[in-house]
């Protein structure tokens, strides 16, 4: 179903600063391409926030009709330290500190990165290209830029000649930076550096003697530099000019800016139309980081081994909580935080089960297609997830409502609200009501059943003391009892 043709998308283009009408540059189909993590340690919280984002973008796309390869890569080589362009590969410092294998390593963390987008009900990508798997293709676009006069050979080292990429191009425009204000804000190259100048970057690095990942090359033993791989695999799935490239903020720079110019200088095309960015994640209004001990992983907060946080925390929980911001926004992780997203997850969950269970009538007091739409506007405005959930828990509303016989539905209505809700809940936001909360909540309900009987034979004994404090005792944890004509029901607040 072509959703897209009835649906006026727009999404906020990195390189424009401003938002667009998403428009493909082949109707129905999107390339997208995600620079993926770099496996050298278990998968950062705020890595994975910035890729449950795209998750969610590559739902929302395909819900929408459009035929999506989306290309997200493994970096398994070439990122140098504090993405620096000298020192040691994270990978093989890793290798070097643990006496492994380098592939060892990537191989124990790229296990570690799947399992942990499994829990956070991550789709799969369409490709999923690692560098290490592509050192031919950029071995020639090396060659390429180097023939075009964009790139030099100095001992056995390849760099990118910014300077004289600039004198035809705009190095900077997608970071807003002029490559005057970078140079005056440099200070002067020590004698030992071999580049022209401290805003070239390097294609490929001779590899020291010591250097345990090294491949062939027309320079000499080497690897590659960490920006070539993101162009090499984005160009190869994709073609030299695609739909959609993300990322997190701090990649902008250099990262995708060194990206555009290698694009530009190997093939002359602008290789992407439309660059976005997520944003950071913070914890406990600080920056993460494992060197504060500022820092929480994501199967800390499942097992809820860690001493930041009170009590371990399902993945849709975590899931739902991130949606609850706009994936350009920063967001601030804590206790009080996920514990309020707990409440709201379990509160939209229920009112699922409670919608399907709802009795129906001729006539309805709900505008189920004003509604829909609202739900439809609000990702189509850069996909706007806050603004989405807040439509579903207007429905929340109207569904406990209902059930209280204040409202009423049709079966027609109830049956597309079932339906719409479905989309938007678990194949939209990717949320997931998975067997784990399904067993609390059973046993929850248990117990309290449980407390009702208890309660409905002390009123029988006209014992009205313990009856009231089951009572008020329930309702200070948030769950409410309401006395009916049927006996004796309760809802979580």
């Amino acid at each position: 179903m072509q959703l897209y043709k009835s649906q006026n998308l727009k999404v906020h283009n990195s390189l424009s600063g401003k938002k667009e009408v998403f428009k493909p540059l082949n109707e129905g189909h999107i390339g997208m391409y995600v620079c993926g993590p770099t496996v050298y340690s278990n998968v950062h919280l705020g890595n994975c926030r910035t890729f449950m984002s795209f998750d969610m973008i590559f739902r929302y796309l395909r819900h929408l009709g459009y035929k999506v390869r989306y290309v997200r890569n493994i970096t398994d080589a070439g990122h140098l330290v504090d993405d620096a362009e000298d020192g040691e590969d994270k990978i093989a410092k890793k290798a070097r500190l643990e006496q492994l294998e380098p592939m060892e390593v990537v191989q124990r963390y790229t296990v570690d990165f799947h399992n942990i987008l499994e829990k956070f009900n991550f789709l799969p990508p369409s490709i999923e290209p690692t560098a290490t798997g592509h050192i031919i293709e950029q071995i020639e676009i090396i060659k390429d830029i180097i023939k075009k006069g964009y790139a030099y050979e100095i001992n056995s080292s390849v760099y990118f000649d910014v300077s004289k990429f600039n004198d035809s191009h705009e190095y900077g425009k997608l970071s807003g930076r002029k490559l005057e204000d970078m140079i005056a804000n440099t200070r002067e190259l020590t004698a030992q550096d071999e580049k022209k100048s401290p805003q070239d970057f390097a294609l490929w690095k001779k590899a020291e003697p010591q250097h345990i990942m090294r491949w062939p090359s027309p320079w000499g033993d080497g690897f590659p530099g960490w920006h070539l791989e993101c162009t090499a695999m984005s160009t190869k799935y994709l073609g030299e000019t695609f739909d959609i490239h993300g990322g997190g903020m701090d990649l902008k720079f250099p990262h995708h800016e060194c990206e555009i110019a290698q694009a530009e200088a190997s093939n002359g095309l602008s290789p992407v139309k439309y660059w976005l960015h997520a944003n950071m994640l913070t914890l406990n209004g600080k920056k993460m980081a494992k060197s504060t001990g500022n820092n929480i992983l994501p199967g800390e907060i499942f097992s809820g081994e860690n001493n930041i946080l009170s009590k371990p925390f399902s993945p849709s929980v975590v899931r739902f909580f991130m949606m609850q911001a706009h994936y350009a926004s920063i967001l601030d992780l804590s206790n009080e935080a996920l514990l309020a997203s707990e409440k709201g997850f379990n509160r939209l969950i229920e009112a699922m089960d409670t919608l399907a269970k709802l009795e129906t009538k001729e006539s309805t007091d709900f505008d189920f297609n004003a509604w829909k739409q609202q739900c439809y506007d609000a990702m189509n405005d850069n996909f706007n997830t806050p603004i989405l959930i807040a439509h579903l828990f207007d429905v929340v509303k109207h569904i406990n409502l209902i059930k209280d016989g204040k409202e009423s539905i049709t079966s027609e209505h109830k049956q597309a609200l079932q339906q719409s809700m479905h989309s938007f809940v678990f194949d939209i936001l990717g949320l997931e009501q998975n067997s784990d909360n399904n067993k609390d909540s059973d046993k929850l309900e248990g117990v309290v059943e449980l407390l009702i009987q208890l309660r409905n034979e002390a009123r029988s004994n006209r014992d009205f003391a313990t009856s009231d404090t089951i009572r008020d005792q329930l309702a200070a944890l948030g769950i409410q009892l309401k006395d009916g004509k049927e006996g004796t029901t309760f809802s979580i607040s």
